[in-house]
């Protein structure tokens, strides 16, 4: 009995028709019917319930972007040439502008913490695509497509400004395009195969820097002539192997190569800051563990133990790519995105996707967040607008509300405070946009 359900009708068996011709069968008063054993249930794709700690994460990342870090770096210069050395404002300097080739700092886990939520994102829409419905041939046309926007959209936007289109492919968006239709080859792969495949994918970045034959830079009259002077090769690459170097590495040979034979890519000799097109392959590892972890989140373990493995997954990335460092085995590079820099920005992407997820999803904090999430669900959006629009929203706020509308706080402030208005101009953009139910997508 424990194993039957019964089942109760209002007659016994019979048959009849309704004034619509549809013929009713009814069953005997008592019926026993044994359900199907457990084994041949069919469990169906369920919707999940959109994460709001992954649009927080990706809202607080674009806020950082489109305020420009509020000004903080430029405020930090001017503290510091007014008034002496200071550790509070070196300190803030440090966090919110770009190492100048080894370290890391806040700043520098904004593309990072993109393209790990690029990832993360997709574990997510590709699963609702397939509940939708949608083939796998539609799905990987699709991810092509993307692939190809997202490049040219990069291409675009760091050509604003310019004379002729940049065609480089250092900017986060190309770079994304770059890896994102390799990266949808690999979801719905078993973890395992995910992981070897990252795994791969580092080893053989650390082998091609290693095993290529270059002397790097000469510490003694530095390479002027791919933008590295003696006293910066001094004070930044004196204790760098010289495979890692800036600008005479197998990246920039890559690059090089592209600018030889391929006719867009003419006249592009080096990059000033030192990144390179091949750096989207071991940013694709980078992608590649946020797809992991937005399939564990995604997955049916319970909260707390998909915690537990986030903040695991994070110390260790923290402590591989630092030893990684220490060792000399491979520098801490973000601009030509290491090894070990894939796996320590990926510990911190971990830890900071751990905390949101924590306080937001598994405790249930939301409502602090909103002014982020407003942001994150258009991240596409207020990439453009910031991108494009600051120079436009600069000279509006001075037309309309004086030429010293960012002085309200002295000079020194007035990075902070004109960063800090131009970004507000965005947010609001966002809010309406939000309320209006648009968003942007690709």
């Amino acid at each position: 009995m424990a194993n039957e359900m019964i089942r109760t009708n209002p007659a016994p068996l019979a048959a009849y028709e309704n004034d619509s011709g549809v013929q009713t069968v009814l069953l005997p008063a008592m019926e026993r019917v044994t359900p199907l054993p457990a084994r041949t249930l069919h469990k169906p794709d369920v919707a999940q319930p959109r994460l709001y700690s992954l649009d927080a994460y990706r809202g607080l990342i674009m806020v950082t972007l489109a305020f420009v870090g509020f000004g903080l770096a430029d405020t930090a210069q001017n503290h510091l040439k007014a008034q002496g050395p200071s550790v509070f404002w070196q300190t803030v300097y440090h966090h919110f502008e770009h190492a100048e080739w080894v370290g890391c700092g806040y700043w520098d886990l904004i593309q990072p913490s993109f393209m790990f939520m690029v990832g993360a994102a997709m574990a997510f829409s590709y699963a609702k695509r397939r509940r939708m419905g949608q083939s796998y041939p539609r799905l990987l046309g699709h991810a092509v497509w993307r692939s190809l926007v997202l490049i040219f959209v990069g291409i675009f936007l760091i050509s604003n400004g310019q004379r002729s289109t940049d065609w480089s492919l250092m900017c986060v968006l190309s770079q994304i395009g770059l890896g994102y239709t390799f990266l949808f080859l690999l979801w719905g792969k078993s973890w395992r195969t995910q992981a070897i495949v990252a795994v791969m994918i580092l080893v053989g970045t650390w082998l091609a820097y290693e095993l290529y034959p270059q002397t790097g830079i000469d510490m003694v009259r530095g390479a002027p002539e791919v933008g590295v002077s003696q006293q910066w090769a001094q004070k930044h690459l004196t204790e760098i192997d010289p495979a890692w170097h800036k600008n005479a590495n197998v990246g920039q040979e890559v690059d090089r190569w592209l600018a030889n034979w391929v006719p867009v890519f003419h006249g592009l000799t080096y990059n000033r800051g030192g990144y390179q097109t091949l750096n989207f392959l071991p940013s694709l590892a980078t992608m590649l563990f946020g797809l992991m972890c937005g399939e564990l989140l995604r997955g049916p373990l319970p909260a707390r133990r998909k915690l537990t493995i986030l903040l695991g997954a994070g110390v260790i990335g923290l402590v591989v790519g630092q030893v990684l460092d220490l060792t000399g085995v491979c520098p801490l590079v973000k601009r030509i995105w290491t090894p070990s820099w894939a796996l320590f920005s990926t510990g911190w992407c971990c830890l900071i996707l751990a905390a949101l997820y924590g306080l937001i999803d598994v405790l249930g904090y939301r409502r602090w967040a909103f002014p982020l999430v407003v942001v994150g669900v258009n991240s596409i959006a207020i990439y453009c607008i910031s991108m494009m629009l600051k120079p436009w929203a600069r000279q509006t706020l001075r037309t309309h509300f004086g030429p010293d509308v960012f002085q309200g706080w002295g000079p020194l402030y007035e990075p902070m405070v004109q960063c800090t208005l131009i970004g507000l101009m965005f947010w609001l953009v966002c809010l309406w946009m939000y309320r209006q139910k648009i968003f942007i997508r690709i």
